[in-house]
């Protein structure tokens, strides 16, 4: 990724050699009438000037592309190639979906030299029919409102009703960021990202948000977004709100009514924090409520979080989140740990969340530890989580752990309070194998019992 460096001038003043600052570029503020043709003049002479510019909409105009830009025809826009700011002023910039002849593209694409401010502006309808920051294989497709390969930052806007959509691979529905990113004050809403490919064990990724270089998001909203994959391929469906494939930080955010769909394939989580990386994904403040991983035949793994990497969790509420896998295997209606993960989880609230699998099997209402990962959690309340499986087996309403040793893995509890979860059989903890710890933590109240198999849990009674 490319960065600008402002040259020193060299002068020679009374016959000594002397540094001279270059003299400071002027940030340029044009008008933008309510014109489609002006809007793209006035990005193009923006990007052709020096120094920093700002691209003033006109107040709650709608600017409604009808056929994408001719030199990058996956984008409606030019591509934003210099340091430029609109500000939308309440100003929406869509796709025209009216008319089936409509062709298909993305509404903005910032290049490895651009750098945008994107201030209270809607962007919609975006069609993502390519991936700029991952030319091959071809066909992928990347953020359907705007894919970010420099730097961008989107403020008090609105990201709502795109769509990346491939037959290869899809990720991204409202932002794709594998540049460096920043989102705050800004609702990303009833975006999609679908794989509608037959290959075995493609994927489609965040639903609203795709991040593969640094982002952070704050103040937000994450609500009402899709992943879906083509049924019966074992594919995956992850990261309805946001996925992570790299350093991310979500403070004081909403991530709700969020689904990811995979029949006969993989649902994961309306967070889910991608495959190992070494980037770390940290969440604090703000809640992961009301969102549902669905994989009918499938395997649903994780309602709320999905966890297979470097991952804190720190005064969440993460609440009424559903795992459902109609005769398949349900796990984690809140929280979810992979093999791969290491999740820090303290001062939360765990509360009603739900695996669902009729005629399957339903593990951690609450929490998941079931493949050897490693879950240290610290001062969490722990309430009201259900595991069920009518027909099947249900285990572990508030937690279930599997798997691990000291060394390669290990469920540790804190001063938490695990009380009024149930399940068929463990209702506030079920411990399968491996090591599972307990220190000052309150264990009571679940239904039929506490703790499963009887003196699994050290220190847990009935």
């Amino acid at each position: 990724m490319s960065r600008r460096h402002v040259p020193a001038v060299l002068g020679l003043v009374a016959g000594v050699l002397v540094a001279v600052p270059a003299p400071a570029a002027h940030a340029a503020t044009l008008q933008v009438p309510c014109s489609v043709p002006e809007l793209v003049a006035a990005i193009n002479a923006a990007n052709g000037s020096p120094g920093p510019d700002t691209l003033q909409l006109a107040h709650t105009c709608t600017y409604e592309l009808t056929a994408p830009d001719p030199v990058n025809p996956g984008n409606g826009l030019p591509v934003i190639t210099s340091e430029i700011t609109i500000d939308g002023r309440g100003a929406t910039i869509k796709r025209d979906e009216r008319g089936h002849k409509v062709p298909r593209f993305r509404i903005l694409l910032v290049g490895p030299t651009g750098n945008l401010t994107l201030d209270r502006t809607t962007v919609s309808g975006g069609y993502a029919t390519d991936c700029p920051a991952f030319p091959d294989p071809p066909g992928l497709a990347c953020g359907g409102g705007i894919s970010n390969t420099g730097r961008m930052s989107v403020t008090r806007s609105r990201i709502t009703g795109n769509t990346s959509r491939s037959d290869v691979f899809a990720q991204g529905g409202g932002i794709d960021n594998p540049g460096t990113g920043s989102v705050s004050g800004t609702e990303v809403s009833a975006n999609h990202v679908i794989y509608s490919g037959s290959d075995l064990g493609s994927g489609a990724a965040g639903g609203a948000i795709a991040n593969d270089g640094p982002l952070t998001v704050t103040d937000s909203r994450l609500t009402g977004n899709t992943a879906t994959v083509t049924e019966n391929t074992q594919s995956f469906a992850f990261g309805a709100g946001i996925i992570s494939f790299a350093e991310t930080t979500v403070r004081d955010t909403v991530i709700s009514k969020n689904r990811a769909f995979a029949r006969g394939g993989f649902a994961r989580a309306a967070v889910s924090n991608g495959i190992p990386e070494p980037g770390r994904m940290t969440i604090t403040g703000g809640g992961i409520t009301a969102n549902t991983s669905d994989s009918p035949h499938g395997v649903a793994q994780g309602g709320g979080i999905a966890n297979n990497a470097l991952m804190t969790v720190s005064g969440v509420k993460i609440s009424g989140n559903r795992a459902v896998a109609e005769n398949g295997t349900a796990r984690g209606g809140g929280v979810r740990v992979g093999p791969f993960g290491t999740l820090a989880l303290s001062d939360s609230q765990i509360t009603g969340n739900t695996a669902d699998a009729p005629g399957g099997t339903a593990q951690g209402g609450g929490l998941d530890n079931p493949d050897g990962g490693r879950l240290t959690a610290k001062r969490n309340k722990v309430l009201r989580n259900t595991a069920v499986a009518k027909g099947g087996t249900a285990q572990g309403g508030g937690l279930y752990h599997a798997g691990g040793t000291e060394e390669l893995g290990s469920t540790t509890l804190e001063e938490n309070t695990l009380t009024r979860n149930r399940a068929g059989d463990g209702g506030g903890i079920f411990t399968a194998s491996g090591v599972l710890t307990l220190n000052g933590d309150d264990v009571r109240a679940n239904r039929p019992n506490n703790c499963r198999p009887a003196g699994a849990v050290p220190g847990c009674t009935d």
